[in-house]
C-alpha cells in the first residue's frame, strides 16, 4: 500500500486522519525481523516525513503571513484534529520497535532517544501540546502586528534597524523610544499569554510525572550529555571570563563615541563615525552575493544554495504581518530546506544568511541517511552547523564589501560573539528560575524583577537608567522564551564549538570545511560529544575552554582593527 503514498506533501495538504490511519495501522500490524526491519523503518520514514512536511509547510505559510485567517484556521485544524492522532500512532510504532529488542545498524542513538520518549509519553498531554502550538501562534500574531509610524510611513519595528546605525544620536534615541513604547503597549497581552503558557507547561510536566517543567524538558529535549548543573557551570564561567571581555568592548565603544555611558540606542552605530555598512541593495542582490560566498567556502555547498534559489525556497524580506526572526525549515519529503528571514539591509543579515545557510546545508548533508530518526539532529550540534558557517564564510565576504569593510564587518561579528554569551546566560538562567519556581515564574512582575537582576549580573556595561520598564520586560522580546522553552543554551554551547571549528580553519580552511561537512552528514547517529569531536571541536562548559576562545577572539580583534 505504500506504493500509493503521495510523492510530495503538496498532494496531502488537506489530508485528514482517515487518510493517514491506514498506513500507520499497516505498520503497527506488520511483523518484522532482523532481515525486514529496515524496510519497515523505511516505510515509517515515508509516512512520517509526509506528515512532517505538511505540518512544516503550514507552519511556514502561517509565519510568512500571520494575518492570513485561512492559513491560521488550517494550521489550528491540524493541531486539533491531526497532530494528536499522528503523535499517538508514532508512539505505537516506537513502542513496537522497542519491544522487538532489535537494534538496526546505525540506529543505536535513535533507539536511546526512543526509550526516553516512550517513557515520557502521556496520551493526556497530546491535546495540551497542541494547545501549546496555538499559544506560539498567538505570540507571533502579537509581535507580527507591532508597527509604528516613522517619518510619515507605517513600518514594522524591524525596519527601524537602519536608524539605529545612524550617526545622529537624537534620531537613534527617538526611534528606539518609539519602538519601545510600541512594545510596551503589548505588555499586558504578553503577560497574559505567559501565564497561559506557564499553566499549560506545568500541567504537561505533572501529567508526565516530572517534578517540574525543567525536568520534563530535559528529557523531552533528549539532553543526555549535560545537566542543569552544567548550565549553571557555564553561566558562572561566562560571568568570570566573558563578562569582563564584554565590558572591554563597551568601554572602547563609550570612549570612541565620547559618551559618559553606552545607552541602548548606542549599540549599533559605528563608534568611529563611519557610515553604516551597506552589504547589498536588493533581496536578489543579497541572494546572489550569498551564493558567491558559499561557492567559495565549498563548491558543493554553493550548489546546495543555488538549488534553494532556483526552487523558491528563500523568503528573506521583511514586511508587515510576517512573523519575527529567522529560521531554517526542512521539507522532509522533498529533501530540501527553506530559509525564512526579515532582511532590511543591515550588516547583521550577512551573518543571518550564512547562519541559516549552515542549517540548510545540514539538511542536504543528511539526505543520504535512510531513516527520519537519524536526522533529528540535537539542537546543540545543529547550531554548530550554523554558527560555524558564519565563521567559515568570513574569509570570502569581499562579495559584500571592500577590504576595509570586510575587516569592519568581521570586527562587529567577533564583538557580537563576545557580547552574545552574557545575553545567552540571562535567557538561560531566567528559564531555569521560572520553571523550577513556577509560582514565582507565573507572576509577570516577579519575572520582570528576575530579568532585571540577571541583566545587572551579566550585562552591567549597558546603561538602562530611567528605562526600567523596557529593560525588565526584555524577556517579552526573546521569542524563544515564549515559543521554544529551554531552547537557548544550545546557542551558547554551539558558539563555543563553532569558535573551535574556526580555530582549525585559521590553520587549514579546506581541511576544516571537509571535517565540518563530514560531521554534518552524521545526523544524529553519534552522541553529542562525538558529533562535536567529528567537527574538530570539544563539547565543553568550563572556564578553560571559554578562556581559550575569548583569547582567540580578542587576538583576532586586534589584528582586524589594525587593518
Amino acid at each position: 500500500m505504500f506504493d500509493k503514498l503521495p510523492q510530495t506533501a503538496l498532494e496531502a495538504m488537506d489530508w485528514s486522519w482517515a487518510d493517514y490511519e491506514p498506513y500507520y495501522d499497516e505498520l503497527a500490524e506488520r511483523p518484522f525481523n532482523a532481515d525486514t526491519v529496515g524496510a519497515w523503518l523505511a516505510d515509517w520514514t515515508r509516512i512520517g516525513d509526509l506528515f512532517g512536511e505538511v505540518y512544516t509547510r503550514l507552519h511556514v505559510a502561517r509565519t510568512r503571513n500571520t494575518t492570513d485567517a485561512d492559513i491560521s484556521a488550517r494550521f489550528e485544524k491540524l493541531l486539533d484534529n491531526l497532530l494528536p492522532q499522528v503523535e499517538a500512532a508514532e508512539q505505537t510504532l516506537k513502542q513496537k520497535l522497542l519491544d522487538s529488542k532489535l537494534e538496526p545498524a546505525g540506529f543505536e542513538i535513535p533507539l536511546r532517544n526512543m526509550r526516553t520518549e516512550a517513557a515520557l509519553f502521556r496520551e493526556a498531554n497530546l491535546p495540551l501540546l497542541s494547545e501549546e502550538q496555538k499559544l506560539r501562534a498567538d505570540y507571533d500574531k502579537i509581535i507580527g502586528a507591532q508597527t509604528v509610524v516613522w517619518q510619515g510611513e507605517e513600518i514594522t519595528l524591524t525596519r527601524l534597524k537602519p536608524v539605529y546605525e545612524s550617526d545622529d544620536r537624537a534620531l537613534r534615541e527617538e526611534a528606539w523610544r518609539l519602538a519601545s513604547t510600541r512594545q510596551l503597549a503589548d505588555r499586558d497581552a504578553l503577560n497574559a499569554l505567559w501565564v497561559k503558557n506557564m499553566d499549560l507547561r506545568g500541567r504537561i510536566a505533572a501529567n508526565a510525572g516530572e517534578p517540574d517543567y525543567r525536568a520534563y524538558m530535559w528529557k523531552a529535549k533528549l539532553r543526555f550529555d549535560y545537566t542543569p548543573e552544567d548550565c549553571e557551570t557555564f553561566q558562572n564561567a561566562i560571568e568570570e571570563v566573558v563578562v569582563p571581555a564584554a565590558k572591554r568592548i563597551h568601554e572602547k565603544r563609550r570612549a570612541q563615541l565620547g559618551l559618559s555611558s553606552v545607552r541602548p540606542w548606542d549599540l549599533d552605530v559605528d563608534a568611529l563615525g563611519r557610515s553604516p555598512l551597506h552589504p547589498y541593495d536588493t533581496i536578489a542582490d543579497l541572494i546572489a552575493k550569498a551564493s558567491t560566498v558559499f561557492h567559495q567556502v565549498d563548491p558543493q555547498l554553493g550548489g546546495y544554495f543555488d538549488i534553494m534559489r532556483q526552487r523558491d525556497l528563500l523568503d528573506l524580506d521583511n514586511r508587515k504581518g510576517k512573523a519575527p526572526g529567522g529560521y531554517n525549515a526542512s521539507y522532509e519529503t522533498e529533501k530540501v530546506p527553506f530559509i525564512f528571514m526579515n532582511a532590511v539591509g543591515v550588516s547583521d543579515e550577512v551573518r543571518t544568511i550564512t547562519h541559516e545557510g549552515g542549517h540548510a546545508f545540514h539538511v542536504f548533508e543528511t539526505n543520504d541517511l535512510p531513516y527520519k530518526e537519524q536526522k533529528n539532529v540535537p539542537l546543540e550540534f545543529a547550531e554548530v552547523a550554523s554558527m560555524s558557517m558564519e565563521l567559515l564564510a568570513s574569509p570570502y565576504l569581499n562579495a559584500f564589501y571592500n577590504e576595509a569593510d570586510v575587516a569592519r564587518h568581521r570586527i562587529e561579528h567577533i564583538e557580537k560573539i563576545l557580547l552574545f554569551w552574557p545575553y545567552m546566560a540571562v535567557v538561560d538562567a531566567f528559564q531555569h528560575w521560572a520553571y523550577t519556581r513556577p509560582q514565582d515564574g507565573q507572576n509577570p512582575a516577579k519575572c520582570d524583577a528576575k530579568w532585571g537582576e540577571l541583566w545587572a549580573r551579566f550585562m552591567p556595561a549597558e546603561d538602562w537608567s530611567g528605562l526600567d520598564d523596557a529593560m525588565q520586560t526584555g524577556w517579552h522580546r526573546k521569542q524563544h522564551i515564549f515559543r521554544r522553552p529551554f531552547y537557548y543554551v544550545e546557542y551558547g554551547l554551539a558558539q563555543l564549538g563553532a569558535v573551535m571549528v574556526w580555530k582549525n580553519a585559521l590553520a587549514d580552511q579546506a581541511g576544516a570545511v571537509k571535517q565540518y561537512r563530514k560531521a554534518l552528514s552524521l545526523g544524529y547517529t553519534r552522541s553529542l560529544p562525538e558529533l562535536f569531536q567529528a567537527a574538530g571541536a570539544r563539547f565543553a562548559f568550563d572556564v578553560s575552554a571559554l578562556r581559550e576562545a575569548v583569547d582567540l577572539l580578542e587576538g583576532k580583534l586586534a589584528e582586524l582593527e589594525a587593518v
